[in-house]
């Protein structure tokens, strides 16, 4: 099944547990005579090791970026335990990439070297030029707790350039995330792919929550490890659970899904997830939070409308999409899955050509966020495929 290779990608998915049999599954479907990158989202309830060097010995010769997740999106709408793919055709797009492995070292040199050396490496396929037609991916960490100093200084090095991405997940065991690259996965570290081709495309971020007006004032807090002590001059947990309406112990998941904070930025907010409660009443957050910022309680909409809504803003510009790749965050998955509107919003995504896969937080143009879905959407080939 090799679903879209005439238009430039071909989309694939493997739920096998064995290491070999994914990697034989994924070359079945994927590999064709024009297939230059193949970009994968991995359950990392996979053996890593094994699968390294399985999908080395079955795409020999063929790059290969990816990263572990906390739930998938596949051809057939959301997985788990599996792995989604997708392969693209060197006819449509060109795609450098390269790995940051000291995230807490990157600086803005490096930032621009690196970006410099994807654009080089873009720009010698002499596939389209590279303003207005190319897109960043970066496909972090999503327990480095450095998001932010590496999304800041690339945002300053692409300019111009759109840029979109998710932080790896680990099924919400929140131990150890990965990156793939070149081959190993890595942890503490980041990868950033540039995307040129000359098909339409748009990079985009919507999310469903709406603010409902109370505001909590982060006291006291432990920025670099992200850890709120005190919110409103309160244990944060306390004051957090007594606005929410539960008792402390009652904090879940489920909670911080329904119940989102979000800084204001102007007339936008930006949700800040909360990761985990400690038993000294204090918070961990999966965004950066600092003394002084003012947190605005949030309320979730309705999900499935805000997604219908967004794509249908994308479709008067592109045309139905050839594919999409989004980074959706698992709380929101989360709350699909407590008020059973997950098969549907699984089948809009499918029909959206949707691969990706939920995420520990999102990248949108230099912006750490949480709670959203944000992507690129690539517009099918007008007047038919190149080549």
């Amino acid at each position: 099944m090799q679903e879209g290779q005439g238009e430039g990608v071909v989309r694939g998915m493997s739920s096998a547990r064995d290491a070999e049999a994914v990697a034989q599954d994924l070359a079945r479907q994927l590999i064709h005579p024009h297939l230059g990158f193949v970009l994968f989202f991995c359950s990392a309830e996979h053996d890593l090791p094994a699968l390294a060097a399985a999908l080395e010995q079955y795409f020999g010769g063929i790059e290969l970026v990816g990263c572990t997740t906390a739930g998938e999106i596949t051809p057939q709408g959301y997985g788990r335990g599996c792995v989604s793919a997708v392969g693209f055709d060197v006819r449509s797009f060109a795609v450098a990439s390269a790995l940051i492995d000291e995230m807490e070292r990157f600086s803005l040199i490096d930032a621009q070297q690196l970006v410099e050396a994807l654009v080089a490496d873009c720009r010698s396929s002499e596939l389209a030029p590279i303003k207005d037609h190319s897109f960043a991916l970066t496909l972090l960490d999503g327990l480095s707790s450095r998001e932010e100093v590496v999304l800041a200084a690339l945002s300053a090095a692409l300019g111009a350039i759109p840029h979109f991405g998710g932080s790896a997940g680990d099924d919400n065991h929140l131990t150890h995330t990965h990156v793939y690259y070149q081959g190993q996965f890595h942890t503490g570290a980041a990868v950033v792919l540039l995307f040129n081709t000359w098909l339409d495309f748009e990079v985009f971020t919507t999310h469903h929550v709406v603010p409902r007006g109370e505001k909590l004032v982060v006291t006291r807090a432990d920025s670099a490890s992200r850890r709120v002590l005190e919110l409103n001059a309160e244990p944060a947990a306390l004051e957090y659970a007594r606005l929410v309406g539960v008792e402390p112990q009652a904090l879940s998941f489920e909670l911080f899904s329904r119940h989102p904070l979000a800084v204001r930025i102007k007339d936008q907010y930006y949700v800040r997830s909360i990761q985990q409660v400690h038993d000294d009443f204090s918070l961990t957050f999966y965004c950066a939070v600092e003394n002084g910022i003012v947190l605005t309680a949030m309320s979730t909409g309705p999900l499935l409308p805000n997604l219908r809504a967004q794509f249908a803003r994308l479709h008067e510009r592109l045309g139905p999409p050839l594919l999409t790749i989004g980074c959706d965050c698992f709380l929101r998955r989360l709350e699909l899955e407590v008020a059973g509107d997950t098969a549907a919003t699984a089948e809009f995504l499918r029909h959206q050509q949707v691969i990706g896969f939920n995420t520990y937080g999102e990248q949108f143009n230099g912006m750490h966020i949480n709670q959203t879905f944000t992507g690129v959407a690539i517009g099918r080939p007008r007047g038919g495929a190149a080549g």
